[in-house]
């Protein structure tokens, strides 16, 4: 299958602003596009292009004073299956697993396994390990946050997620990978685009997903504990720690956003 990707950015600046943005396709997945995902300023403006310590492809600019948009439309091929589950994967004991991964067992800016690991523990310190503990803290992070885009928060932690039960994906995210953390299970954070294929009229406007991976058996491993089953058209952007690590856009300046759009479409 074919998806139209795509996400525009408007701002309003009071001052020529230094940027980042992570908005073009992972670097993972740039085999299955079928023309480079440019990205576009307006007014036009140099960029410069590298890859943070993650592997994200990020542009780099300063936006002027005043109006200031961004763009990035893009076709991709996507297998059109469901995402891949991963039944009775085990874990991997801590002193085994590989130093690249160990920096994901720690606490992070959205992330407070600090306070959360007695809650942890407490609930789930004696089940077996590996993708049946996994998929038991996403069915529990799914049971304990009720999904509204309009209390949406920037600055909502893990812990807070779980202590008001209120948020969206991102929020989900953060609750799981701080439990996975907690049960000294290594997670991270993805961001990126997904379809509503085979769903029901989605609940908020165009956004990007949150979802995150696990490291089981020896690999990541694919899991969302927003929607709790595999889904069709997911598009990988930009993987960390925590959201602080992948933000679309980061201004080093005050900045007004005054629209915001995505686009994630099956095509003919």
């Amino acid at each position: 299958m074919r998806l139209a990707l795509g996400c525009q950015f408007q701002f309003e600046l009071p001052r020529p602003t230094p940027m980042i943005a992570r908005l073009r396709i992972h670097q993972s997945r740039l085999a299955d596009l079928e023309s480079p995902d440019q990205l576009r300023t307006d007014p036009p403006v140099p960029l410069q292009a590298f890859h943070d310590d993650f592997g994200n492809s990020c542009t780099r600019f300063v936006a002027p004073a005043g109006r200031f948009g961004i763009e990035v439309a893009a076709v991709i091929r996507n297998s059109g299956l469901p995402d891949p589950t991963h039944p009775d994967c085990p874990g991997t004991p801590v002193e085994d697993l590989p130093e690249a991964v160990l920096g994901y067992l720690l606490g992070s800016r959205y992330c407070d396994t600090d306070l959360l690991a007695p809650i942890a523990w407490a609930r789930f310190g004696t089940r077996p390990g590996g993708q049946a503990l996994v998929q038991e803290i996403c069915d529990y992070v799914q049971a304990q946050i009720r999904f509204d885009y309009l209390q949406a928060r920037a600055t909502r932690t893990a812990a807070q997620a779980h202590a008001e039960g209120v948020g969206v994906c991102r929020d989900f995210a953060h609750l799981a990978i701080t439990l996975c953390r907690c049960m000294n299970i290594p997670a991270r954070y993805c961001t990126g685009y997904l379809s509503e294929i085979g769903t029901a009229t989605p609940d908020a406007p165009g956004d990007f997903a949150a979802w995150i991976e696990v490291w089981l058996d020896g690999d990541w491993r694919l899991f969302d504990p927003r929607n709790n089953v595999p889904r069709i058209g997911r598009v990988l952007v930009a993987r960390g720690r925590d959201a602080a690590d992948v933000a679309m856009v980061h201004s080093f300046g005050l900045h007004q956003l005054t629209s915001f759009q995505v686009r994630t479409e099956p095509l003919q």
